[in-house]
């Protein structure tokens, strides 16, 4: 994987397994090296999001390791500096490794630390060393599975929570807005039952509300980080107080309560919560992926589709056929649901990897749990800005179709009987006459008592 910014002229790095040439600017080590020689599978590398995390818990680790007198405190403040720095997203030229690398993501977290390293040695004077220093009481099974929780906790607080409340609350503006257009409604994608705009905005708002509340519900278990338990669970070569220290410095600096796992052989064999988060993702991309088709009907037209509903126009719809508008942002968003329940299965054969006491496919699941966090994220906020705050109505297109909808003589079905009401439908539709022209020639209602009970809104439970 080739990097733009790394120059060609090399310095001498080592490691366990001996020399190494490094690129001269390169802040990483050998470890880092022979990764990004070894692992040659894709263009993907580790998120943004997952190496701030790694910061932050560097930074945790020093502070706690000074504190519990196993670190000396000028190599501390200067491991700080860097792993904050880090934290804020500088350097991010210095993490090219492929996701696809060593399944514990080894790898990864020996790149941070040699880049911590590399930096703090600069800022104190004197050799950091990345395993001794940097790593101290961690390893990478417990740093990464770390990782994964603090990196999605943070997105999910900052990012998607954020904007799937501000998607409720916009639907929940347009159902208001929408609360006396009386529809068609539609069962089996045919006419059925007549509902006003807001009732079947109020179904999509209460899908997402609880489809963020099942989201909410997996928190707890997100925040215990499986700090502590080093290599298997055992917490050797880690204080015993190691992994509560970090996790109380994590709580305070990011606001969001961390905890120690309270089984690290389990935090670290298995992958269950982020297994349980991405399903919970899948759900809310289920709910998103119904709302935006929902949309793409209403808005089919503007001749020969439903037309209830026009979206605001983004762009030209096609190269060739000129005027005409595509629901651009419903399809956008249906795509990066459909990436979510892609990625959902992906974490779910990952999360059936944890060999013993170790799951071996950690990457895999950091990138594709953040990548799922970040879609819906950026799903949810473009559904609500730019398609359902802006769409416009066809009321007139509506109530034609409504006073048309043969459906509306199930209003009397206990006057007439549901055979004799089907007489009627059929007649209506064939002869293409409204239901109360037919009906008050076939029964023996008044034509105001028919007025009144086929009224449209009177049977969306409103009137």
């Amino acid at each position: 994987m080739s990097n733009p910014d790394i120059t060609k002229s090399t310095r001498t790095e080592h490691d366990s397994m001996g020399q190494l040439e490094v690129p001269a600017n390169a802040l990483w080590g050998a470890q880092t090296q022979r990764a990004l020689q070894n692992f040659k599978i894709s263009s993907l590398t580790m998120p943004p999001a997952f190496i701030t995390a790694l910061g932050l818990i560097k930074w945790a680790s020093a502070v706690a390791n000074t504190e519990l007198g196993g670190l000396d405190p000028a190599l501390s403040a200067a491991i700080q500096r860097a792993a904050l720095e880090i934290a804020e997203g500088k350097y991010p030229e210095q993490f090219p490794l492929d996701v696809f690398q060593t399944g514990s993501g080894t790898s990864t977290n020996m790149n941070v630390n040699e880049v911590i390293a590399h930096l703090a040695t600069g800022y104190v004077g004197k050799p950091v060393h990345a395993n001794d220093h940097v790593n101290q009481s961690q390893s990478s099974n417990d740093v990464i599975p770390t990782a994964i929780h603090v990196a999605a906790a943070l997105q999910l607080a900052e990012q998607l929570l954020p904007n799937v409340d501000h998607l409720i609350k916009v639907i929940s503006i347009k159902a208001k807005e929408l609360s006396d257009v009386v529809k068609t409604g539609r069962t089996h994608l045919m006419d059925a039952l007549p509902l006003t705009l807001g009732q079947e905005l109020s179904g999509w708002q209460t899908q997402v509300e609880q489809a963020r509340e099942r989201l909410v519900q997996t928190l707890p278990r997100l925040h215990m980080l499986a700090l502590g338990g080093t290599a298997i669970g055992t917490g050797l070569n880690a204080p015993k107080t190691f992994g509560l220290r970090v996790a109380e410095l994590l709580s305070q600096r990011t606001g969001l309560h961390f905890v120690p796992h309270p089984n690290y052989f389990t935090a670290l064999a298995a992958q269950d919560t982020a297994v349980e988060v991405s399903g919970q993702l899948r759900g809310l991309a289920v709910s998103v992926m119904k709302i935006a088709n929902d949309l793409r009907w209403m808005n089919s037209g503007p001749l020969a589709g439903l037309s209830e509903i026009a979206l605001p126009a983004l762009q030209p719809g096609s190269s060739i056929m000129p005027g005409k508008i595509n629901p651009v942002i419903p399809e956008a968003v249906a795509m990066a649901a459909a990436q979510v329940m892609g990625l959902d299965l992906s974490i779910s054969i990952a999360g059936q990897s944890g060999n013993f006491q170790l799951n071996v496919m950690l990457p895999l699941i950091a990138y594709d749990l953040l990548q799922s966090i970040e879609l819906l994220g950026n799903a949810t906020r473009a559904l609500a800005d730019q398609a359902i705050a802006g769409f416009t109505v066809n009321v007139d297109h509506i109530n034609n179709a409504l006073a048309r909808n043969p459906i509306l003589v199930t209003a009397l079905n206990e006057r007439i009987g549901y055979e004799k009401g089907a007489a009627i439908a059929k007649q209506a539709y064939a002869e293409k006459r409204s239901i109360i022209d037919v009906a008050a020639e076939q029964t023996g209602i008044s034509r105001p008592e028919l007025e009144r009970l086929l009224d449209p809104k009177r049977l969306t439970g409103l009137g």
